[in-house]
């Protein structure tokens, strides 16, 4: 049987190297948004001009036999057959390096058997017809290592700026190790992740015997210099958001990265060409021309679908995702988590807290911290939780998350969709804990859809190279927040915007204000080293993030006003052919015409006024007092430092 076959495969001749096809990525609207290609930036050269340890490193990590075997190891296939069967699956490869390459060049990546057969006669054909260093040089020049790379020489020239015959240890074992799963293992993606995976390489290298283990040590510990020199036109639409449709389509759906690799794939995504051209747009005129960063996502929040992501600058010079990997303290964006959870607890809008410079004893009473406000400016009076939330309030946010209990807050983020850690202390309250761009914006679109937890969603369905569909997805959406209040959060978050609120300071939106042609809600944020936009109308959730990679101090004298603008800009402009919505109200919510001033029922005595919305019930009774009733004000006034003397109480209590 054995001679038949190998007489049949060697009658086949030499199958043809031919190149395997494209797989296209799409927009919202099924337009083209950019493509990975196999065959595109791939440097042949001769396995006499490839570093030998690239050759000593693949073979350890992919193929120990690679010189002994005919195309297939049985040692392997034997023990990948038992560790199958324990699992029930075929989960487990036992591909040697002829069976990629035939793989990559003839076949579909789907786990059956039926595939495994072909790909072992397509091997056998390679083996019967071209010796061993033409099929290891084959396999050098046309594996995938990420960033549009294809083969070693592109590889070596993109990620080191050096052609492959000059590669060190370190930087061979790196490059080895990628192949695995080019956007897993991409160190420009994750380093850290990157660095164990040379780890492996380097120690199948000294088990295989071609390196010791102190040139394994030295090599692992050698810093490495990544150039980044550009190889391909970077993705017309989006760059940012396809890396990340990749990692989804290996990580969450389960395809397999050689699948992707050999091309054929039609995967439709959720990302409208419009929306991010017009992020691409404001990032690019608004950023200065320096090392200054920034990172947007926009969602809609009626479906989750991720409408627009630019993790960076520039692709090219850092393809790092800001808005998916990196996280940082979102600052006073934070606060509506708190407010909300407050809400749930019996504050209103017009609930008060006195504003003034405040010492917090915490730690059980074994330190003291003294938060102050933007400029030190208090209202030195009681100010209403409208107020508070319109100018940023540090104090009012402090006492409320102290007087709730430091848990609320962590429990309201979490149910809404925040998955960083979150530090159970009193500064959380002013967003000290860190968290990703893409986190903020899914948290605050339960806000804009009436209090539904959304599931980010990038890819609507894969179409394979047979016109079959691998896999289609459906919009998530849970309730987890009572429609009625998040319809109040977001009317206390349009406050920002609105001027007529000004009173011992201004709102912190009152920048641009002048920008925005349609209802908004949002709150900006900002830290010694981040500055922060998340707004929203009921069509779209945008955050925006501007800071240095580094965490250097923000001048924010400078740059401040940057995370603003470009929210403000984005978001009428890509909303500039839709219909102007309203947020809708829910049953069970009146409007009442409030003093923002002191929570009370405007009357001609305090005509300042704003339409302000509460749970029917729990709206306002008392009006505002006539100037000449000073009893009767004087009452109020009492009542109100009765509270105030209560939560201090409070505070020492337990300790805060």
């Amino acid at each position: 049987m054995c001679v038949g076959l190998l007489s049949y495969t060697k009658m086949q001749g030499p199958p043809p190297l031919n190149v395997p096809q494209t797989t296209v990525y799409y927009g919202a609207d099924n337009s083209p948004i950019g493509e990975h290609h196999k065959g595109e930036n791939r440097h042949w050269v001769p396995l006499s001009e490839i570093d030998p340890n690239v050759i000593d490193a693949t073979i350890s990590i992919e193929d120990r036999r690679f010189y002994s075997h005919w195309g297939f190891d049985l040692t392997r296939i034997g023990g990948a057959v038992i560790a199958n069967l324990r699992s029930g699956s075929r989960a487990q490869g036992a591909s040697t390096l002829t069976q990629q390459y035939a793989r990559n060049l003839y076949l579909s990546h789907d786990k059956t058997w039926i595939r495994k057969w072909n790909e072992l006669l397509y091997s056998l054909r390679l083996e019967m017809n071209y010796d061993k260093d033409k099929i290891l040089e084959g396999y050098l020049n046309t594996v995938y290592y990420g960033h549009g790379a294809y083969g070693i020489e592109a590889a070596s020239q993109h990620y080191f700026g050096k052609p492959a015959k000059q590669l060190s240890l370190a930087e061979a074992s790196m490059l080895s190790g990628i192949p695995k799963g080019p956007s897993y293992y991409s160190p420009l993606f994750d380093l850290d992740r990157a660095k164990n995976r040379q780890a492996v390489v380097l120690q199948s290298m000294v088990q295989n015997g071609v390196i010791n283990q102190v040139e394994a040590d030295e090599a692992h510990l050698e810093p490495l210099n990544f150039i980044q020199n550009e190889l391909e036109r970077p993705a017309d639409v989006g760059p940012y958001f396809q890396d990340v449709v990749e990692q989804k389509l290996i990580e969450e759906v389960g395809i397999d990265p050689a699948l992707i690799e050999a091309g054929g794939l039609k995967v439709y995504t959720t990302l409208d060409p419009k929306i991010q051209k017009e992020a691409e747009y404001w990032v690019e005129r608004e950023m200065p021309d320096n090392e200054l960063q920034t990172a947007l996502v926009s969602i809609d929040p009626r479906t989750g679908d991720v409408k627009a992501l630019i993790g960076g600058t520039n692709y090219v010079e850092s393809p790092y995702n800001r808005a998916v990997t990196a996280t940082r303290s979102p600052g006073s964006s934070f606060k509506p988590f708190i407010y909300y959870a407050a809400l749930e607890n019996g504050y209103t809008p017009a609930s008060t807290l006195l504003s003034e410079a405040t010492s917090f004893s915490i730690d059980d009473g074994r330190d003291v911290w003294s938060p102050t406000n933007f400029n030190e400016n208090y209202a030195e009076d009681f100010i209403t939780l409208l107020q508070a939330m319109a100018f940023s309030d540090n104090i009012y946010a402090v006492k409320t998350h102290l007087l709730l209990g430091t848990d609320k807050g962590i429990e309201l983020a979490r149910r809404v969709g925040i998955e960083s850690p979150l530090g159970d202390h009193p500064s959380l309250a002013l967003g000290t804990s860190n968290v990703s761009v893409l986190e903020m914006t899914r948290a605050y679109s339960a806000f804009a859809n009436g209090g539904h937890k959304v599931e980010p969603r990038f890819i609507r369905k894969i179409v394979d190279a047979d016109g079959e569909v691998i896999y289609e997805s459906e919009p998530e959406l849970v309730q987890v927040l009572d429609p009625k209040l998040a319809f109040i959060m977001t009317d206390l978050m349009t406050g920002m915007f609105d001027p007529y609120l000004n009173a011992h300071t201004s709102v912190t939106g009152r920048s641009i204000s002048h920008l925005l042609n349609r209802p908004v809600a949002g709150k900006s944020g900002s830290t010694s080293t981040d500055s922060w936009m998340v707004g929203y109308t009921p069509q779209l959730v945008t955050s925006v993030w501007v800071g240095f990679n580094e965490g250097i101090k923000l001048d924010h004298a400078s740059y401040g006003q940057i995370a603003k603008n470009i929210w403000a800009n984005f978001t009428e402009k890509a909303l500039e052919d839709q219909p102007v919505m309203e947020f809708q109200k829910p049953d069970g919510v009146i409007g009442v015409k409030m003093n923002p001033e002191n929570g009370l029922l405007a009357t001609e005595h305090c005509p300042t006024h704003r339409t302000t919305y509460f749970v029917e019930g729990t709206e306002p009774t008392k009006e505002c007092p006539a100037p000449e009733n000073s009893e009767e004000a004087d009452a109020i006034d009492e009542e109100a430092h009765e509270k105030e003397k209560f939560l201090q109480r409070f505070f020492k209590w337990f300790g805060h």
